[in-house]
Parts: C-alpha cells; structure tokens; sequence
C-alpha cells in the first residue's frame, strides 16, 4: 500500500514539474516572439540578425567604427539615417545603444528594438520627440561597416591631415564643388551662407518677436539626411530670436526669408557646429550642412 502510494506520488510530482516546464516554455516563447523573428538579450534588447558579415571582427570600448544607421518607429517610420564613423563607449546602463554595436562583426546587418526613453535622456541627452510616449519601443537598423582599433584611427587622422594643408580648405573646396555641381542661383551673403529660394513666399518676411512654424530637412552634401520634421509629420513652431535654440546659419536663414516660402540653404560648418560637430555626434567635425526650410506660417 505505501509503495503504491509512493509510487502516485512520484508520478504527481512528475506531472506537475512536467506542466510547470511547460508553462515556463510557453511563457519564454511569448516573451520572444513579442516581436516575431527577434531574439532578446539578458540586458532587454531584442535583436535580429539580418546579414553575416565575412569578417570576424566585433568592436570594443574605445574602438572607432563606421556604420549605417537608421532610427525607426516600430512601424518603420524613419526619423533619423545616416553613415557615422564615431568611436564606441562603454554602456552607459543595461540595454543601451552601445550593446547593439558590440554584438555586431564587420559585415554584419541587424536590427534593434530598445526602449526609446533610456535612448533619448541617458544615452543622447535630450527630451524625447513629441511622437513617443515614455514607454515606446524603438528599432534600430545597423550595418556595421569597418571597425578599427585607436592606433589605427590616429594613423589614419595623421595622414588624412598631412594630406591636406588645412581641414578649413578642405571643407571649402568641397562646398565649392557642390555649390559649382548644383547650380544653385543662391548667392554667398557676407556670413558665408548659400540660400537659394525655391519656392516664393506668399506673406510678409519673418521679424524678431514672431511665432514661426517651419518644415525643416538636413542633410550631408552629398550625403544621407540626418534630421528631419516631415519625416516625423511634425512642424517645429518658435519664437524668432528669443525661443528656439538655432544653430547660428539657421537663425539667419529664417530672417532672410519669408512666409509661405521654401528654401535650400547651405551652411559651412563655422555658421553650424564647427570643428567639434554636435555634441551628439551625429554631426562630425567641419562638416558643412544642407537645409531645405520651408516658413509654414508666422504669427
């Protein structure tokens, strides 16, 4: 009778750890596939590799790397893409940015769903765009291109300088060049800026004190954009020469133009962010900008 008994317990027992296993299962399953064909780190950051790279180098703290990079929402709406060469820091907290590089070797493509708040305060320090609430995912898409180590990165900053006499005249010669391929009729005002209007405006022309609502798009010459509010379906409104931060090109932009009117504006990087770039790196140094502005309405 006891080893009978015994024997019904053991396999109760065994039912339940079996049913407790496969509860676990189901429940580790439903976790991952919150976001289909993404696995999820330890630190909280799902990833999807996309593309195997045939090199076998990944980057360290302290590395420089070269990459693509597109930020999205989660349905694909892009509000940032474009090529950085930056180098890589250590993590600032679990499931930050910088994880996502270092899972990566040269060659390899992937995409990155973190939380966009930890993104936006603790890894750019800034406040979060209006179109994410605090709790929004966000996807980053990666290609990792070159990476090199600090030794190789100062030889290669050394012979890019002895190269050239100045960093300035390089800047400017290639300004010249785009300016010359373009032909733009937009003249070169004695700050140094190019505008060019495109579309003429309808209403008087913009004047210190004035809530301006503008479209604005940035982009590298020759290159990808970096920022802009129409991808993000969304006007930046300011008070002219008091509210809104503008780098200074942008400030004088705006006051030489008009409402209604739409113009490319072209800004060496003396009348942007210099020879230091923005502090969030997406901005290297000396790098010469391109804005299309459009003054939506002023009040």
């Amino acid at each position: 009778m006891q080893s009978t008994l015994r024997s019904l317990r053991l396999k109760t027992a065994g039912r339940a750890i079996l049913l407790i296993l496969l509860l676990f299962g189901t429940w580790k399953c439903n976790i991952e596939s919150r976001y289909p064909g993404f696995s999820r780190t330890g630190s909280g950051i799902y990833y999807r590799l996309n593309v195997i790279g045939d090199k076998s180098v990944s980057p360290l703290p302290g590395d420089f790397i070269t990459a693509d990079i597109i930020y999205s929402t989660l349905n694909d709406s892009v509000f940032f893409e474009a090529r950085r060469k930056f180098m890589l820091e250590k993590p600032l907290y679990r499931g930050a940015v910088e994880e996502c590089f270092a899972m990566l070797n040269a060659g390899d493509e992937a995409d990155f769903i973190l939380d966009a708040y930890g993104f936006f305060t603790l890894t750019l320090g800034i406040t979060p765009p209006g179109f994410l609430e605090e709790d929004d995912k966000i996807k980053i898409s990666v290609r990792l291109l070159d990476v090199q180590s600090a030794v190789e990165y100062a030889r290669e900053k050394e012979a890019f300088m002895k190269w050239i006499d100045s960093i300035e005249d390089y800047e400017r010669a290639l300004l010249e060049q785009f300016v010359g391929e373009s032909m733009l009729t937009g003249q070169r005002d004695s700050s140094g800026l190019y505008l060019t209007s495109l579309v003429p405006g309808s209403g008087r022309r913009v004047r210190k004190g004035d809530t301006v609502e503008v479209h604005y798009e940035g982009h590298f010459l020759y290159g990808r954009v970096f920022d802009s509010t129409r991808r993000r379906n969304e006007t930046v409104k300011f008070v002219y020469g008091n509210e809104w931060p503008l780098i200074e090109g942008l400030d004088i932009a705006v006051g030489k133009m008009s409402e209604g009117e739409r113009a490319m504006v072209i800004l060496p990087s003396d009348l942007a962010f210099g020879k230091t770039g923005s502090s969030t790196g997406i901005i290297p140094p000396y790098s010469t900008l391109v804005f299309e502005i459009e003054i939506v309405s002023l009040q």
